[in-house]
Order: structure tokens, then sequence, then C-alpha cells
């Protein structure tokens, strides 16, 4: 009952933060920081309500639900760290509300057994993953975002709502930093599995590593694209699109069937 209530808190902050910034006056100053307010605490409650289920269960919970948490955390906390550094606060009124959903989703179906313990190394691993996912996913909200703003200048469709984005350039500048951040991480993720992980195409994880590796090929593409040719805009939008449902397909499509279809760990 007491992590319940906590995550109802957290979902509450999360939900307070993301409609501060929805509602906050076009043209506000950009050191306007009172949805930090709420989202501090929110991310610090939904790290230590892991942390506490984490210790119970012996070691790290990357069930379903419990790994989709974990990604909506991951995507939270990078918003609260670079938001206001980098002028993409706006990201929090989709991010916070994801956040809360996957939250809610976590009280209310669970995570997993308790187990034996994983061994730093997997653990490091599975780490790498998840930052890797977290950090792609809010890439791909910022591509969704350079999309339609670049769509809406195109037609001269300005509507208020641009006023709270940073610039064209910032955000596309924003969009390429957050994706060599996803495949360095990634990198290294994959690297991790080969050194850490016996057989990766055994044990049932075959697609999930080939998933993973067309990723980060269409990762790899993408910035070389952007370095060797210039790629911006919708056809960068569009790659990073695919290289997340890519990584999505080998984790968490996996892990819906394997963990709620077969009722397989």
């Amino acid at each position: 009952m007491p992590a319940l209530a906590l995550s109802l808190f957290a979902i509450t902050l999360y939900a307070l933060a993301s409609h501060q910034l929805a509602t906050r006056p076009f043209g506000a100053r950009p050191d306007s920081r009172t949805w930090l307010l709420p989202a501090v605490p929110a991310v610090v409650l939904h790290a230590a309500l892991h942390l506490v289920a984490w210790r119970l269960l012996g070691g790290p919970d990357l069930h379903f639900f419990a790994a989709m948490s974990l990604v909506g955390l991951g995507m939270a906390a990078l918003t609260t760290l670079l938001g206001p550094a980098q002028r993409i606060e706006a990201l929090g009124i989709f991010v916070f509300p994801l956040a809360s959903l996957v939250l809610a989703a976590y009280a209310v179906f669970g995570g997993g057994q308790p187990r034996e313990d994983l061994g730093w190394p997997l653990k490091l691993h599975a780490l790498l993953a998840l930052l890797a996912y977290s950090t792609l996913a809010v890439a791909t909200l910022i591509a969704i975002m350079l999309w339609f703003q670049e769509r809406a200048l195109r037609q001269r469709q300005l509507g208020a709502w641009q006023r709270i984005l940073p610039p064209l350039t910032q955000v596309e500048t924003l969009l390429f930093r957050s994706l060599g951040a996803a495949f360095a991480l990634l990198s290294l993720t994959l690297l991790t599995g080969v050194v850490f992980v016996d057989d990766l195409f055994a044990q049932g994880l075959g697609h999930k590593t080939v998933l993973s590796i067309l990723s980060w090929i269409v990762l790899a593409l993408l910035l070389f694209g952007r370095w060797r040719w210039g790629w911006r805009g919708p056809r960068a939008a569009k790659l990073t699109l695919v290289a997340m449902a890519l990584l999505l397909l080998a984790f968490f499509g996996s892990k819906y069937v394997y963990e709620l279809v077969l009722q397989r760990a």
C-alpha cells in the first residue's frame, strides 16, 4: 500500500509538471522553471520505488512493466536534467504523462518475482540497454518535434505553440547530439552483450540481437549521412523512427511475447 500511495503521489507530481509546461504563458522567459518544483521530486520518487522493489526482490527487476517504467523514468530524468540547459523543457508536456502511464502500469501489474543476483556484468549490460532506450526515445520525440516544426515553417503555419520551442537549428543540433549519445550507449550495450552474455543467438535471444544490431546500423547510417551528406529534416526524423521501432521490437516486443503471452521468464 505505501508503494501504491507513493506511485500516485509521483504521478500527481508528473501531471502538475506537465500542466505547468502546457499552460505556461506563451512568450514566458526561458528561465521560468517553476515546473521543476514538481518534476524533480516526481523523478526522485519514481527512482526510489524501483530501488525499494529491487531490494525486496534481491536484484534488478527487468520484467515487462518494470522495464517500461524504467525507460519512462530515464526519459523523465533526461528531460528534467537537460531541459533547462538545452531549452527542450517542452518535451516534458509529452514525457511526463508517458512516465506517469508506465509508472501506473508498473504499480498496478507489478514486476517480477524474487530472483538470484545477476552479477555486476549483466547489471551493467541491462543498465546500458535501458539508458540507450531512454536516450533514443527522447531523440525520437525531438525528431517528431523537428518534423512538425519544419513542416509548419514550410507551410507558413506558425502557431503560438512554436514559441515554446527552441529555434529550428537548435532543435536539429539537439537531435543529433541525442542520437550520438544513443548510438554510443547502444554500441556499449551490444559490446557488453558480446562479452558478458553466453551466446547472444541462443536462449531465445537471436531475434532480439538481430533487431538491436539493425537499429544500430540505422543509427550509424544516419550519423554517417549527417556527417558526409548533411542529412537533416524529414529524412533524419524518419530514420530515427525506424531505429526506435526496431529497438522497441527487440526489447519490449520480445518481452511482451515471452512474459505476457507465453508466460515465460
